[in-house]
């Protein structure tokens, strides 16, 4: 990794021994407590010092919530920490009122004080819930942990595994870098770890079999990086993007990109031989490095299976008629080496100068931050189409909440349903949805310090 220290394959295996990655109970019934408080963890490996992390329940990733689809999640939030805090549950249809954004859906949770959430999970598939206050600082200190909503029927599998990739900016005494709003970082492309870690564990090793399959659940935590991963000694295809099913198993090439708060579900069928070490591999600028690593001790009973069946697909089944679609644009502008002369701020327009001066430095449609009215005002069951522009030299990743889209592909065919999409520097994209979820939805950049220099706006879907 960058900055402290670069691991060899050997030292992965050596000096991981074969770590279990934590593991959580199913969620009960009632209201269990989520508690965001400060902690302590060992993110850097010994015999570096342990680091203060601000957890769900004081650990990082939070407590794993596991629920079958239709069921409810019932959390009570109680917030012990110096400052207010809230829960976004995402990628979930959820409830307008439990989505968890102040200022848009709810208060902020004052310190000391607590809030009910309370929905159904309507679909299967792999979620996440972090903090929507201070999300830039609070996240990057370890406010996060998985959503998972299982399917009716298990799947042909062998076991599975939920793994939540990050990267922490840490000092060599293992504190976390208290500088979050540099304007470095929020004009360029955001800020980024010198040490990545999944489920908070350097390079982790797992037990395997050879011929096991196993379904890997990965979530993308982190404020900006975005990590392409491939396989080695791993057969996998991608069943599942943002927790949606696709309609045919997607066969892993060389690497796929994960970008934040993305995810992607995995079926791996084990092809390396006992005494190998098989990976999830990330391909950094200068070679690639092991992020989890599987020690292969012997073979399974079955021998190599076929391609694995699709998921059973969710009730949001995305079919989008476009010949009626309501016609929306965004453009995303600004940040260093931008062509942003000047946006509103405050309901003022302000240059660039201006706005670098009171440390923002990116625009919506010419808005930094959120706006009075909504980008887009439809009733329920309309179909939205827009076109999303990026006049920047950075990438973002564009989340919507309570509800999924599909990107327009350039021959005209439909993407996968996602809720976070990926935009690379100076590209263009072409999205649409059916508003199939009334209430405010929030519509933003995950890379969070994006999303904190203006890049924010919501939806309205009238009932």
């Amino acid at each position: 990794m960058t900055g402290l220290f670069k691991p060899t394959r050997r030292s992965v295996l050596l000096g991981a021994g074969a770590m279990a990655l934590p593991r959580f109970g199913l969620a009960q019934s009632g209201f269990e407590v989520l508690e965001p408080k400060v902690g302590m963890a060992q993110v850097l490996p010994e015999p570096y010092p342990q680091t203060e992390i601000w957890g769900f329940n004081g650990i990082s990733p939070g407590p794993q919530i596991r629920v079958k689809q239709g069921q409810r999640v019932q959390r009570r939030l109680v917030n012990s920490l110096a400052e207010p805090a809230a829960v976004h549950w995402h990628g979930i249809r959820n409830d307008n009122a439990m989505d968890g954004v102040p200022g848009l859906t709810q208060e902020a949770v004052a310190p000391g004080a607590t809030f009910d959430y309370d929905f159904i999970a309507p679909d299967a598939g792999t979620y996440w819930y972090h903090t929507h206050y201070n999300t830039t600082e609070q996240m990057d200190r370890g406010l996060y942990g998985a959503l998972i909503v299982q399917e009716a029927d298990a799947l042909d599998i062998d076991r599975e595994e939920v793994l939540i990739i990050d990267d922490w900016l840490l000092r060599q005494t293992g504190e976390i870098d208290p500088e979050f709003q540099t304007p470095m970082n929020r004009s360029h492309a955001g800020r980024m770890g010198n040490f990545v870690t999944t489920n908070s564990l350097f390079q982790p090793v797992l037990p395997a079999k050879t011929n096991e399959r196993m379904r890997l659940r990965l979530i993308n935590a982190s404020n900006a990086r975005i990590f392409p991963l491939g396989l080695q000694g791993l057969a996998g295809w991608i069943v599942a993007y943002d927790g949606m099913p696709v309609a045919t198993p997607e066969r892993v090439g060389d690497f796929f990109l994960l970008a934040p708060a993305q995810r992607v579900d995995l079926i791996v069928d084990v092809t390396a031989k006992p005494g190998e070490l098989a990976a999830i591999m990330w391909a950094t600028e200068q070679e690639p490095q092991i992020q989890v690593g599987f020690d292969v001790t012997g073979a399974a009973s079955r021998t190599a299976r076929p391609a694995p069946r699709a998921l059973p697909a969710n009730d949001e089944t995305g079919i989008i008629d476009l010949g009626s679609a309501v016609q929306a644009r965004l453009v995303l502008a600004g940040g260093a080496m931008g062509t942003l002369q000047e946006a509103e701020l405050d309901g003022e327009v302000k240059t660039f100068r201006q706005l670098a001066q009171a440390n923002q430095f990116w625009a919506l449609n010419g808005v930094v931050g959120m706006t009075d009215k909504p980008l887009v005002d439809v009733g329920l069951g309309e179909t939205v189409r827009m076109k999303i522009e990026n006049e920047s030299s950075f990438p973002h990743a564009m989340h919507l909440h309570g509800q999924h889209f599909r990107a327009i592909l350039p021959d005209g065919s439909f993407g996968p349903m996602r809720d976070t999409l990926y935009i690379g520097g100076l590209e263009n994209a072409d999205i649409a949805f059916v508003a199939s979820n009334p209430g405010k939805w929030l519509y933003h950049c995950h890379m969070l310090s994006h999303q904190d220099a203006g890049m924010k706006t919501w939806m309205n879907v009238r009932a």
